[in-house]
């Protein structure tokens, strides 16, 4: 009974097999993406649908949760305190990723992969340990300040943690190394010989430098930046735990929306504009720099 059943299934099996090579090779591609895709529909489109259904039915249809954000005070200055945070965070992260990168595509292969180890180090930590310990830095008994006033350049502890300056410093070492990726991988394939020919020509290094490397690591830079300001439009843990009253990001905004007030229709409200934000900077992204030239446009 077991045998025959065997048999029978691997026939099955066999015959399945038999009519995937009959297709044609875009169906069999199609096929092959169909989990995908059907994951993608469940988890990720249907939970969308769902918010935006709640954003204008509560339980009858209304424009109030959007008329909220744009027209009450508190809501525009989160929206814009959102965007000036991470506008900052990503001018920092461009400000230490650019050396960084400069000098991992400029050594040897050795000495690079192991850099970029260093580089790595950070995802193999949870990014909550990874605020927790940046608060235990920088906490007012913390080991910064301890160790300013044990050396005597202050008398009173410094306001580090629950403020800009904290938010600044954890969201930057979480965020950096998506910068770093994308140039590292613009930077590397810049022929370096075209510096070495400018400087044969009588060029200085730093002109050499701003007139030719600069410019072609332009790509790698716009690709870093975007995608590092979208991710902070929606970080959510180190705000939290590091900001203080005056840094709400929109991301802390939601989740106490939904978390304390139990209020989903302006939660959700807040998440579509979160998501227009995001999908209104990729677009004007695209207009302006060119998907191509941002996602991996020709190598120099």
């Amino acid at each position: 009974m077991t045998g025959n059943t065997y048999g029978a299934t691997k026939n099955k099996l066999a015959d399945f097999a038999q009519s995937l090579g009959g297709l044609s090779t875009n169906k069999r591609m199609l096929l092959l993406c169909l989990p995908a895709v059907l994951f993608l529909l469940i988890f990720f489109i249907y939970p969308l649908i769902r918010l935006l259904y709640l954003s204008f039915f509560d339980p009858q249809f209304t424009l109030e949760h959007y008329s909220r954000v744009f027209t009450e005070g508190v809501y525009l200055r989160v929206l814009v305190n959102t965007l000036n945070i991470s506008a900052q965070i990503t001018f920092f992260c461009l400000l230490l990723a650019y050396p960084v990168s400069a000098l991992i595509t400029s050594v040897g292969s050795k000495i690079g992969n192991r850099l970029m180890i260093l580089v790595l180090l950070p995802f193999w930590t949870s990014v909550l340990i990874r605020a927790y310990s940046w608060i235990v830095i920088l906490q007012r008994r913390g080991i910064v300040n301890e160790f300013l006033m044990d050396l005597g350049l202050v008398e009173q502890p410094l306001s580090l943690m629950f403020n800009r300056f904290g938010l600044l410093v954890g969201t930057v070492h979480v965020l950096l190394p998506f910068m770093i990726f994308p140039l590292i991988a613009n930077m590397s394939g810049i022929d370096k010989n075209l510096l070495k020919a400018a400087q044969n020509l009588g060029a200085h290094p730093v002109k050499s430098f701003l007139r030719i490397f600069l410019p072609l690591s332009f790509p790698g830079a716009a690709a870093g930046s975007l995608i590092v300001f979208v991710m902070c439009l929606g970080f959510f843990v180190t705000p939290a735990l590091m900001g203080g009253r005056g840094d709400i990001m929109i991301s802390v905004l939601i989740e106490s929306q939904v978390r304390e007030f139990l209020n989903w229709g302006f939660g959700s409200a807040l998440s579509f504009v979160l998501l227009a934000i995001t999908l209104l900077i990729y677009g004007v992204a695209a207009k302006w720099f060119g998907l191509s030239n941002i996602w991996g446009g020709k190598q120099i």
